[in-house]
């Protein structure tokens, strides 16, 4: 299972960042076919969250549930559905993964370097609002991922949320923080480019978005009776973690 998220976040960092590499590099043959940056961005977000949703979909998902990202772990591990030990070593995991993915970006040479191969980083308006930005984009996720796996008969369409969510968070928020959501998508371009990004603030602010999520998922009504009872975000038909 440890393999399986190292494997599946490398995969969505070396995709998923070539994605932002084509799209937003300089010398892109995209900006002449696409002139408006918020039409980039919108695609960026969408091909970012599609790739995330092929991980999940795939083999690999099917082994360890594609959480690719701390902060879902830590969710389902707040939600009582994934035991400590697991918790620390998918973390562990996806930090490595992230770091190996992130290696072959540097084939993009001078396009990758202009964008610090897909590195987030705070935008203009400081770290203050890239602090809020990623705290709301995680709320939003991890909000999404809960419900929807605490719902049986949502809970099959988990993976399909994020291209669209992507898209959407990426388009509005992008400008602020890069829109990452995801400390181990973040690491790994910051690794290879020798250059920190205020990274604090990718660890900070996406655990205190899934904290809110958490507590926003006990106190509305809606959302209160949901039992996530599986630390999975797709392949709902078998537990591996089950007992353990």
């Amino acid at each position: 299972m440890c393999l399986s998220e190292a494997v599946g976040t490398a995969a969505l960092v070396a995709v998923g960042l070539s994605i932002v590499i084509f799209d937003e590099g300089r010398g892109s043959p995209l900006v002449s076919i696409l002139p408006s940056v918020g039409a980039r961005r919108a695609l960026t977000g969408g091909l970012f969250g599609a790739t995330g949703m092929a991980v999940a979909l795939s083999p690999v998902g099917r082994v360890s549930g594609a959480h690719i990202n701390p902060v879902v772990s830590l969710a389902f591990w707040l939600e009582g559905a994934l035991p400590t030990r697991a918790l620390m070593a998918f973390v562990a995991s996806q930090l490595v993964g992230a770091i190996a993915g992130s290696v072959p970006l540097l084939a993009w040479g001078g396009m990758g370097r202009s964008v610090a191969y897909g590195a987030t980083a705070p935008g203009p308006a400081g770290d203050g609002l890239a602090f809020l930005g990623e705290c709301a984009t995680t709320f939003v996720l991890i909000l999404l991922v809960l419900s929807f796996v605490g719902h049986k008969r949502l809970r099959p369409y988990t993976p399909a949320l994020f291209p669209f969510l992507y898209c959407a968070m990426v388009f509005l928020e992008a400008p602020w923080s890069g829109t990452s959501t995801n400390p181990a998508r973040s690491l790994g371009p910051d690794v290879i480019s020798l250059t920190a990004h205020s990274y604090w603030l990718y660890w900070a602010a996406p655990v205190v978005g899934t904290l809110l999520a958490l507590a926003a998922r006990r106190l509305l009504p809606v959302l209160s009776d949901l039992e996530v009872d599986v630390a999975k975000v797709a392949h709902f038909e078998q537990n591996l973690l089950a007992g353990r």
